[in-house]
């Protein structure tokens, strides 16, 4: 099948007189219709501006979207804040920060050796930096980000300083007049992680310390400058009590141990390679590991760890599995090696992130660590092995090549987010895995890029970021792409970089110029691509007429047209590939080359998982998406009709599908068996959802039988769906045998949460008192509060009750369920404004509410 790359049509002439990336102007394919044989190759490369890519067995065009993929990667929620100081109240409320504002420091840091003494009541933390002067000679004042922290003394040179000598506020410590060359900075501060409910910087989570230092948490650790170009070679010495904190951890390799006087012990860590302080990590606790080993392509053996709590270890066993899977995958695709001879991975119950890519140290919410076949669905062992994939592949994309600022975020996630979803399709089914990553953008991405939250892919988009990368290897093909990779590493190991460097080396490493390209990283929206197609008998030609537009957004109200590769392929009525002899186009001929892979194979080819995905009716909020004013009540009335007529007319074939994919024997993660349960799964939904004796039973039945999770908790949703006694029954059953395990106890709380069950927000009050359930969890906040957003018809209640609900608990990822709004009746925008004005006048503000809900109202 044909691979053609075309240019914009006046891009090729005149930059003045940009018109869309498709042109308007007819593109015509002209082919023997009744000729299968395949075409030598034929490749003209000329690339201009703009260009488009047609090829086989590919959506045919890639827009932007989280997740939350995979049970999200990062899940970032102020969840419980300590008051604001007083001298803090005085702040000025947060500011938007803009990209134009960046500006080089400084200062750079070449080495940074850290000392924790790790107490029960208070930490001290002693810090020496190496420092020197962007500019030789240059010495103007060093400012340093802090809070949360006490300042003990401050030494330049082993001198101390005195207090005239620097500014202290509750932000920043600032050297008024440090020396014009380089010089050694100590810092000691003494800060208190037991009391740090933030759960950014160094925090205590079930007896153990535990950081988070991603985006600025470190400024909660020591005086820094908390910033992502600052990169240097960190050496961290920890000190504790041995009976309490047996394990010490931080980043690199472990390069000493030892016992100290009063029962204490010391580990000493080296990093060798220069990171920003974002990527620090420190964990001390009692902990135990499952251990294993990984042989690099050179020869070298890595020494593998997974920390967790005894009881948990057991449960680490896929964990494991998945990390050296995906540190083959990387060689083997990318030919990246892991550079140190440890790999450390923590997994977390109170982690305020999905998980975080610290240098060899990674740490992770739980969730995304422990599975069994009893406790975990085949879901949440699909997001570990593609969350521990992502982490680890962090160590190149995103840690030996960091992002300049956080305008560059996608730089690092976008491109890592690409990277695991090729390495979760290269491990279970490409084509399901496709349809789940563009669900994803149209359930996530596409509803912010039509709201007040819509931005481009910079300054933060991780699933559209990745969509962009995708364009990329579209564009340029396998090849081309790793070509492209190959010189971004060989240009900017050990570098803090931006979007314009990671473009510059796919174009420079492939001779292409298609600069319109960056437009994706500053216009924002979803671009909507109109494709007419004709075809001329007489001629044997195709035509394709294809044209884009890109609604106004916040802040852009004119768009320029985007560039967007597109894929396109022919095929005959028996479903074989149509040769292209030539193509015409009324700019200038780009590339054409034909390849022997047969189409159908991939189209025409109908899994069982493929089949589970196709039956699955699109969500209420994907609905309402296509509304002009959104109305909740009406979508869930006409779905769930819809719902139960297809049960109705299909009830003998979702019987027999149930029947036909029972399986008694050992839980097994492949690709056929969970193919086989998604297909029983939701056939038995759809059965329950008529409310039907029989079908109550069998799902009774399939609960008590269940041998696995996925299978056991399929059933469990499926009997409560529907409200009554039985309902309640099989719920009080599920959580008194699976109330001490705290994972599975958040599954519980989240299916009642979501449940379209009229009035639910009172269950859903009443849980917030249950005694399982902690508001400083963020598993346990996103579960049932999160759960209950998720749940339009009652979220949305024409009372009020749930975005009253909603307001009383004020957390950055639920604010954004107010940031559309506008979208519904006037009476439901009455009611989630004035909650939005509430949180808004709420003291102590953090800044992540406050952007969500301050442009939610401006919109």
């Amino acid at each position: 099948m044909a691979r053609l790359v075309l240019p914009s049509k006046t891009l090729a002439f005149s930059r003045k007189s940009l018109l869309s990336l498709i042109s308007p102007a007819p593109l015509q394919i002209s082919c023997s219709v009744n000729c299968f044989r395949k075409t030598s190759s034929v490749r003209y490369r000329h690339f201009l501006a703009s260009e488009v890519v047609l090829r086989k067995n590919c959506s045919p065009f890639y827009s932007s979207v989280p997740k939350v993929r995979k049970a999200s990667r990062k899940l970032i929620c102020s969840v419980a804040t300590e008051p604001k100081q007083a001298e803090e109240s005085k702040m000025a409320q947060p500011r938007e920060i803009f990209l134009k504002d960046y500006q080089k420091p400084d200062y750079y840091f070449e080495t940074v050796d850290l000392k924790f003494s790790l107490g029960e009541e208070k930490t001290i933390v002693s810090s020496k930096i190496a420092v020197f002067p962007r500019v030789e000679g240059s010495s103007p004042p060093l400012i340093l980000d802090g809070q949360d922290m006490t300042l003990v003394s401050v030494q330049i040179n082993g001198k101390a300083l005195k207090e005239e000598d620097y500014h202290l506020d509750a932000r920043h410590l600032t050297i008024q007049s440090p020396p014009s060359g380089k010089y050694d900075l100590e810092i000691v501060t003494e800060i208190l992680p037991q009391k740090n409910t933030s759960l950014e910087g160094l925090y205590k989570s079930s007896g153990n310390f535990c950081t988070q230092c991603e985006a600025e948490g470190f400024r909660k650790i020591t005086y820094y400058q908390d910033r992502p170009d600052i990169m240097a070679k960190y050496t961290v010495r920890i000190e504790a009590d041995k009976s309490l904190y047996p394990v010490l951890l931080s980043n690199g390799n472990l390069a000493g141990q030892g016992d100290l006087e009063g029962g204490k012990h010391y580990a000493v860590w080296e990093d060798p390679f220069k990171k920003p302080c974002y990527l620090f990590a420190l964990v001390a606790g009692q902990l135990e590991s499952r251990d294993d080993t990984f042989t690099t392509r050179s020869g070298r053996k890595v020494s593998l760890r997974i920390w967790t709590p005894a009881d948990d270890v057991p449960k680490t066993a896929h964990a494991m599995y998945s990390l050296k899977a995906a540190m083959k995958w990387d060689e083997d695709v990318f030919g990246l090696e892991y550079d140190l001879d440890l790999f450390n991975i923590v997994a977390v119950p109170d982690f305020n992130m999905g998980a975080m890519e610290n240098k060899s140290l990674n740490i992770f919410n739980s969730k995304l660590v422990l599975a069994s076949p009893e406790t975990a669905s085949d879901a949440d062992y699909a997001a570990i092995l593609g969350v521990i994939g992502h982490e680890y592949f962090h160590n190149w994309t995103g840690n030996r090549v960091t992002c300049r600022d956080w305008f560059q975020l996608s730089l690092k996630e976008g491109l890592t987010v690409f990277r695991d979803q090729e390495f979760s399709s290269d491990m279970g089914s490409r084509t399901v895995e496709r349809i789940g990553d563009v669900s994803k953008l149209r359930n996530y991405q596409f509803p912010q890029d039509a709201g007040p939250m819509a931005h481009p892919v910079r300054p933060h988009s991780y699933i559209k970021g990745a969509e962009v990368v995708r364009m990329y290897k579209t564009l340029l093909g396998s090849q081309g792409f790793r070509k492209g990779m190959d010189l971004y590493f060989k240009r900017h190991d050990g570098q803090a970089v931006t979007c314009e460097d990671f473009f510059a080396a796919m174009r420079d490493a492939n001779n292409a110029d298609f600069a319109n390209f960056l437009l994706w990283y500053s216009q924002a929206g979803t671009p909507i691509v109109k494709v007419n197609t004709s075809y001329n008998a007489e001629g044997h030609t195709f035509t394709l007429k294809i044209s884009q537009e890109i609604p106004p957004t916040p802040g852009q109200s004119v768009k320029e047209p985007m560039f967007i590769p597109i894929a396109v392929g022919l095929l005959d009525s028996t479903g074989k590939d149509i040769p292209l002899s030539s193509i015409y186009h009324d700019g200038a001929l780009q590339s054409v080359s034909s390849n022997d892979q047969s189409v159908s194979t991939t189209v025409l080819r109908v899994t069982k998982e493929f089949v589970a995905k196709a039956i699955t009716l699109p969500g209420e909020g994907e609905i309402m998406d296509l509304m002009k004013v959104a109305d909740p009540d009406a979508v869930h009335t006409v779905r769930s009709f819809i719902r139960k007529q297809l049960a109705s007319e299909l009830r003998s074939e979702f019987l027999s599908t149930v029947e036909n994919n029972r399986n008694s024997g050992e839980y097994v993660f492949d690709h056929s068996n969970m193919a086989r349960r998604a297909l029983k799964n939701i056939a038995l939904a759809y059965l329950a959802s008529l409310e039907e004796q029989e079908f109550t039973n069998l799902a009774l039945q399939e609960y008590k039988t269940a041998t696995n999770m996925t299978e056991q908790f399929a059933a469990l949703a499926s009997v409560a769906q529907n409200p009554g006694k039985t309902r309640d029954d099989v719920l009080a059953d599920f959580y008194h045998k699976w109330q001490n395990d705290y994972l599975v106890v958040n599954k519980w709380f989240a299916l009642q949460a979501v449940s379209d069950i009229p009035g639910n927000v009172e269950n859903v009050r009443k849980l917030l008192n249950h005694p399982a359930f902690d508001l400083r969890n963020p598993n346990k906040v996103y579960s049932l509060i999160g759960g209950f957003c998720g749940s339009p018809v009652n979220f949305h209640a024409k009372d009020g009750s749930g975005y009253e609900f909603l307001g009383d608990i004020v957390a950055s990822r639920m604010v954004s369920a107010f940031s559309r709004w506008k979208r519904y009746d006037d009476t439901r925008q009455k009611l989630a404004k004035a909650q939005l004005e509430k949180i808004m006048s709420t003291n102590g503000l953090s800044e992540n509410v406050f952007e969500i809900a301050s442009k939610s109202l401006a919109a």
